[in-house]
């Protein structure tokens, strides 16, 4: 009897057993398929998950999530939530596929590998081995020969090699004008952007890895598109970068070792001299540096009485001249904010204290990673605020320090400054960290050296950090280490500078960078480029809102408009400044003769007139006596709006601005752009924006103007339209025949929509004069 119960409930248990195995395998494997929500897959793999999300058309988003558990996002990510893209996703085929536009991804169901497609079928990229991203690393593969850019730029001491990266290249924001960022990208099609606090990429013949990320949740953005589609993908994950005010896009004079009574000599001597200048910076002077009572964000009334009142900044607003100053990581202990500091744990313990140079006391730096202390800091430069310093140069949060100590002492200020006023922020900062630049985070490039081969070198750390998402960057020019340039230097280095985002000069205790120091030759030189850059303003500021709009800036590597052109690949001799100008300054001593590579295409001298086909290297003369030449070529097809007249300051009033055109047989735009220069009204459509288009059609030239996009009513009343072709023999406007003048002058000087031809310097040209703000359709018939 016992032996049957025993066999009927070995049987019943076994029964039980193979049943509750059963359930757990048909819950284990309905558990384990793939989901789709909306443009989210998520792949059980183990007791982990993988979720791919597809954000846009050309960005795809990788989370590997151990035990289904994330972390929270670093700064280094400035967008979470993405609009439905309505992927096509086919979960039950193998491999899996995702269509959208512009890619196409595979799944492959039994290794799990994730290969990456153009929309032409073209393989990218592959992800071999999901075992990489459970390890918190990446693993891909890609085919031979390919150039890869990011990662990392070089500090003021680095001998620069170019603009292409290869082998191990760390991630670090680094110091001393270093540029850094968990991203990597290829002319060939794709870039990848890692959520990491630091890391490493390794990059082979064939494969590209990433490893010693701050996540164990590897979260990976790769990125599918041309350089340009890359570059706003990059600004769209990591954040848009604030316009700076309009100001910012004119000359800076910076300067340590000043009072006030020096400061107005120099601002009257610029003005006397009519040498635009918009912002002087000042170091150290303008603090009480060193003083109890928050003597850091103090005004020092012994060289600059009357700061803390407002009328000092008053006086310079007289004259078109902002006023900007120093701010520092650091305050001293024994005083107190020092004890505030101690009191709340504000201080950066992991870099300990120090004794200040410059103060000779002990001294630690603010924590900026702590919003008490962000919120603190900036709570004691409303005073500055208040009196008139519009704009932050912070120095020094670089030095062990990190990677987001910089930017977090930025964003202290940009986010107070948001909540307390709708006036812009401008800041320079002397590090970058991939993220920074969404809390109007423009950067220098550190504490450089004078001399031709320093000022050389800037080229690679200027465009190295552009390629990276920092499209706000400048330097000393000058130098700011070893002693005075030399007047040649000074004005070669003026030239170069005046075709960079931030153009502002800076020197050591004590030095001046005025142009006028440097004898007659170097201020005639330095001035023809300041009024150079001034007249271009209205081209220049509107690249700051396309940077805004899609992180491509007023200044881009050859890479980034010919992507396919080897001979560009590592240049750094030459760069596009906005879509239709090629810069090339001089930057050896005594050149007479410079190679310059023009991409495909046909290209104008700028200043000379000569024509040039593209898609080979020209050996260009230089003027080696006067030193005022500056290698500038205009594309076939631009369209260049500049000033009717000189201004002193960006904000003088211009009612006519000069359009000049150099139709192609294909059609070329251009968005003009305007606003008011000075709030964040722009982010609520208060700006003025007109697309321009014109096209070489043979026996007639169109210039299109579409009607105005914006609330803003910009100072622009006019446009004379510079058609640079065969003489017009008739031109239309709207359909009508327009009444022809006798001269050019008689354009300008007429309250009319009129039209003569001319010639200058690029051969024939028709002058058109219409209205601002409105639809315009131009023809100029030519034969």
């Amino acid at each position: 009897m016992r032996k049957v119960l025993r066999k009927k409930w070995f049987s019943g248990a076994l029964g039980i057993i193979i049943i509750i195995t059963i359930i757990s395998i048909i819950f284990f494997r309905a558990k384990s398929e793939p989901k789709v929500e909306g443009d989210i897959i998520t792949i059980p793999v183990n007791r982990d998950q993988l979720v791919i999300q597809v954000c846009t058309d050309n960005i795809l988003k990788l989370h590997y999530l151990p035990l289904g558990k994330s972390t929270p996002d670093t700064k280094v990510v400035g967008k979470t939530s993405w609009s439905p893209v309505e992927a096509s996703i086919d979960i039950k085929s193998n491999p899996m596929v995702i269509k959208t536009k512009s890619m196409i991804i595979e799944i492959d169901k039994k290794s799990e590998a994730i290969s990456v497609f153009d929309s032409n079928s073209k393989l990218l990229l592959k992800e071999g081995e999901i075992t990489s991203l459970s390890n918190g690393n990446l693993e891909f593969t890609h085919d031979d020969g390919q150039n890869f850019y990011g990662i990392g730029a070089y500090t003021a001491n680095d001998s620069p090699k170019g603009i292409i990266r290869k082998n191990s290249v760390n991630i670090t924001a680094g110091t001393q004008g270093y540029a850094g960022g968990p991203l990597v990208w290829s002319t060939s099609g794709y870039g990848v952007l890692v959520d990491s606090d630091g890391g490493i990429f390794k990059i082979g013949n064939n494969d590209l890895k990433f490893g010693n990320g701050s996540k164990d949740d590897v979260n990976c953005f790769i990125m599918v598109g041309e350089t340009k589609s890359i570059m706003a993908s990059i600004s769209e994950i990591s954040g848009k970068s604030p316009m700076f005010p309009k100001w910012a896009t004119g000359f800076t004079n910076s300067e340590w070792g000043i009072d006030e009574k020096e400061l107005t000599s120099i601002v009257d001597t610029y003005r006397q001299k009519q040498i635009p200048i918009d912002n002087y910076t000042l170091d150290f002077d303008w603090k009480n540096w060193g003083e109890d009572n928050y003597g850091e964000f103090r005004w020092n009334t012994d060289k600059f009485p009357d700061g803390p009142s407002g009328k000092l900044s008053d006086m310079m607003a007289d004259k078109g001249v902002k006023l900007t100053g120093i701010m520092k990581p650091r305050i001293h202990v024994d005083t107190e904010e020092g004890r505030y500091a101690d009191e709340h744990k504000l201080w950066l313990e992991s870099k300990g204290s120090s004794t200040d140079y410059f103060s000779k006391k002990i001294v630690k730096d603010i924590d900026f990673s702590k919003g008490e202390a962000r919120d603190w800091f900036f709570e004691h430069t409303k005073d500055a605020l208040n009196s008139g310093l519009v704009g932050w140069w912070n120095d020094e949060a670089d030095e062990r320090s990190p990677n987001f100590q910089f930017l977090n002492m930025e964003k202290a200020l940009y986010e107070g400054q948001r909540k307390t006023t709708n006036m812009r922020v401008w800041s320079i900062n002397r590090n970058f960290y991939l993220g920074a630049q969404k809390y109007a985070y423009g950067m220098w490039s550190g504490d450089i050296n004078t001399g031709f081969l320093s000022m050389a070198g800037q080229r690679d750390r200027m465009l190295s950090s552009i390629i990276l998402g920092e499209n706000k960057w400048g330097m000393d020019t000058g130098g700011f280490n070893g002693g005075n340039p030399s007047p040649e230097n000074y004005a070669r280095w003026m030239e170069f500078s005046a075709f960079t985002p931030i153009f502002r000069v800076h020197g050591q205790m004590n030095q001046q960078r005025q142009p006028w120091v440097f004898g007659e030759k170097a201020e005639a030189a330095a001035t023809k480029a300041i009024r150079f850059r001034y007249s271009l303003i209205p081209y220049i500021y509107t690249y700051d809102r396309q940077a805004y709009d899609n992180g491509i800036g007023l200044v881009r590597p050859l890479i980034f408009d010919y992507p396919e052109d080897n001979n560009v690949a590592n240049n750094v001799e030459s760069w596009m400044f906005g879509d239709y100008m090629l810069v090339s300054p001089v930057v050896k001593q005594d050149q007479k003769e410079k190679d310059i590579d023009l991409p495909k295409g046909n290209w104008i001298d700028y200043f000379k007139g000569t024509k040039y086909d593209g898609g080979q290297t020209i050996k260009y003369s230089i003027n080696n006596e006067t030193w005022d030449d500056i290698p500038i070529f205009v594309k076939k097809g631009a369209i260049i709006p500049s000033y009717s007249k000189p201004i002193q300051y960006v904000e003088e009033k211009v009612d006519t601005l000069f359009i000049d055109t150099f139709p192609d047989k294909e059609m070329t735009s251009f968005k003009y752009y305007d606003d008011d220069g000075k709030t964040y009204n722009y982010e609520n459509g208060e700006y003025f924006m007109q697309d321009m288009h014109t096209q070489d059609k043979g026996d007639v030239i169109s210039f299109n103007i579409n009607s105005k996009i914006g609330s803003f009513t910009p100072d622009t009343k006019y446009y004379i339209v510079k058609v640079h072709s065969d003489p017009g023999k008739e031109v239309k406007l709207n359909g009508q025949s327009l009444k022809a003048a006798s001269s050019v002058g008689d354009v300008e000087n007429s309250s009319d929509e009129i039209w003569t031809n001319s010639t200058d310097i690029y051969g024939d040209v028709t002058c058109i004069k219409v209205k601002a703000g409105e639809e315009k359709a131009i023809e100029i018939v030519v034969k």
